[in-house]
């Protein structure tokens, strides 16, 4: 009897969390408007920043000609089968828009990973950045360490929206904000000229894998 009660016990709890987990990815897919709303950075072109291992939140949701300079991107590589994440450097076109990108580690932009970008490279903006917790991927296997970083995700995202709810008051728009990112950025892109895109090392890995 007691260990009828105790495995209907188990089962219970092990329903509980597989729903709490599903709820969970579904509501981050929903609120961030991608598929898959993180990434594991895979790669050091955006040291210091974006470490190997952290692993990235991304809003799908931020519309594409709402992108300012200085902002981290992902998107998929024009001429290449990579997702990329790297910082938007420089408005190339207005009509249609087009953007070039490029790593905070790497020397140059990198004419057909970095350049040219249009809508229908674009993946979602960088929100949220959880430092190493990458490792997970290395150390357990599918499915569980997608589960594990799910969670540690949505905790964070969730602590983080009751935080900046508190915040609220008297806060201007971000466009009304200025951003020392995007004056570093703008400051880069006008010293960065066509002679200076380079081509990748053969030793370089800019490419940033989806997990």
């Amino acid at each position: 009897m007691k260990k009828s009660s105790v495995t209907s016990g188990f089962v219970k709890d092990i329903i509980i969390v597989v729903i709490g987990i599903a709820i969970i990815w579904i509501g981050l897919r929903v609120t961030l408007g991608t598929e898959n709303p993180f990434y594991v950075v895979s790669s050091g072109s955006m040291i210091p920043n974006l470490n190997i291992f952290d692993v990235i939140v991304i809003n799908g949701n931020i519309p594409f000609d709402h992108l300012k300079l200085g902002d981290i991107i992902v998107f998929h590589a024009p001429s290449e089968d990579l997702v990329i994440v790297h910082r938007v450097a420089e408005v190339l076109n207005q009509n249609p828009l087009t953007i070039r990108t490029k790593g905070d580690a790497n020397p140059g932009s990198i004419p057909g990973v970095d350049f040219p970008l249009t809508q229908s490279n674009y993946i979602g903006k960088v929100v949220y950045v959880i430092p190493q917790i990458g490792y997970v991927t290395r150390i357990l296997t599918p499915p569980i360490n997608y589960i594990i970083i799910a969670v540690i995700v949505g905790i964070m995202i969730v602590k983080q929206f009751g935080k900046s709810k508190t915040d609220t008051a008297g806060v201007l728009s971000s466009k009304d904000l200025p951003s020392s990112d995007n004056s570093n950025a703008a400051a880069e892109t006008r010293n960065l000229a066509d002679k200076e895109y380079s081509a990748p090392d053969k030793d370089q890995e800019p490419e940033e894998k989806k997990e």
